[in-house]
């Protein structure tokens, strides 16, 4: 297991300073779907391939999120909604391989926050593409319904049952492009983790956003490869260039 350590203390444009690495508590939804792979290809940058469910598909990963508290109340809680392709800086592998040896990672292609702070936190440390958005979670003791509404038109709502949890931790990658350069960063789960594959009980209503029309070519299927969710924290780390 790789752990997360450091200490760099960061000052962003707004005037907030957090340190690194960022430990946040949060509550997470999210979904991994079978998508079309030339589809999620075209959405990567150079250097990353798609991670394969089958052998004419892709991964995407949805991610319905909201933080609790950000580092030492570094600002105002926040809410999240991610869209991630699965995918491996390893070049070409068989289908579900990286899934089994968690050799995966995911590249961050949308992330719509609802506060500029938080907005100015993922853009200026990781180069995540985050937007301002309004994001509503509706929780009950099933499952989180997200609805995200974007420069007056809807996203999307997207509805994952929650699955049983117990207490674990799990480290991914993730990818971002900042400042032209391809990085990944650490990022660790700890707390009460939930899965549940091939799972029927997520469901995605595509709006009329521009960002929808692309989730739609996509054509993600309505039975997921994996159902998850968090109660607990993510830890986020330095963003380190990916050699090539």
């Amino acid at each position: 297991m790789t752990h997360l350590s450091g200490g760099d203390r960061i000052r962003l444009s707004t005037g907030h300073e957090v340190t690194l690495p960022l430990v946040t508590e949060t509550t997470v939804a999210g979904a991994v779907l079978p998508a079309r792979y030339d589809v999620a290809e075209s959405l990567l940058p150079d250097g990353l391939t798609p991670v394969r469910v089958t052998a004419r598909q892709a991964a995407v990963v949805l991610l319905c999120v909201e933080y609790h508290r950000i580092g030492d109340d570094a600002m105002a809680p926040y809410d999240e909604f991610a869209v991630l392709i699965g995918a491996t800086a390893e070049g070409w592998q068989p289908p579900l391989v990286p899934l089994l040896t968690r050799d995966i990672g995911g590249y961050v292609w949308s992330l719509p926050v609802t506060t500029e702070p938080a907005r100015a936190l993922g853009d200026e440390i990781w180069g995540y593409p985050k937007t301002v958005a309004d994001i509503t979670h509706r929780d009950d003791v099933t499952r989180r319904e997200t609805t995200i509404v974007e420069d007056g038109e809807r996203v999307a709502t997207v509805s994952i049952d929650w699955p049983r949890t117990w207490e674990r931790r799990e480290t991914v990658e993730s990818y971002a492009v900042r400042e032209g350069r391809l990085e990944r960063t650490l990022v660790e789960f700890q707390g009460k983790l939930g899965a549940a594959p091939l799972s029927g009980r997520v469901d995605v209503d595509l709006g009329d956003h521009d960002r929808a029309d692309t989730l739609r070519s996509l054509d993600l299927g309505s039975r997921s490869v994996l159902r998850f969710s968090l109660e607990g924290r993510i830890t986020y780390g330095a963003g380190r260039s990916v050699e090539r």
